[in-house]
């Protein structure tokens, strides 16, 4: 009858040895591995919300109906950013009666206010400014 053999028994007489080297510097590479993904998701993190623009509509006016539609929005932004946008007139069942785009050059400011004039080819309801980039 054989003898049951322990764990430390068997990996000494086979030569399986732990050493605390083998685990320290498994423990360093999964650490530098982790500080490594870290960085990278917060770097990715800031330069996407560097290049982000908030797009705030703050009124339009109709009183050109049905040739035009004035919007009047505000723009959050990098400073020093120039930044182009889509200004767009609806009508009531939200279909595009008019549209442009529009560029504004690189400013200081870190909000701006800005109010754009759109041609309609049909009585507009309202004015939206649906998306603007950093070019």
């Amino acid at each position: 009858m054989t003898a049951m053999r322990t764990q430390q028994e068997l990996d000494d007489r086979y030569g399986r040895a732990r050493s605390a080297g083998r685990r320290r510097w498994t423990w360093i590479l999964g650490g530098a591995v982790v500080l490594a993904l870290i960085g990278y998701f917060g770097w990715n993190t800031y330069t996407q919300a560097a290049q982000s623009v908030d797009i705030d509509v703050t009124g339009f006016d109709l009183s050109d109906a049905p040739h035009s539609v004035t919007v009047d929005f505000q723009l959050t932004l990098a400073r020093g950013s120039a930044v182009s946008c889509v200004v767009e007139a609806q009508d009531e069942e939200h279909g595009i009666v008019g549209w442009k785009v529009v560029s504004y050059p690189a400013d200081d400011a870190h909000s701006r206010t800005f109010s754009e004039r759109v041609a309609t080819t049909a009585a507009a309801t309202t004015g939206l400014v649906p998306s603007c980039w950093i070019p």
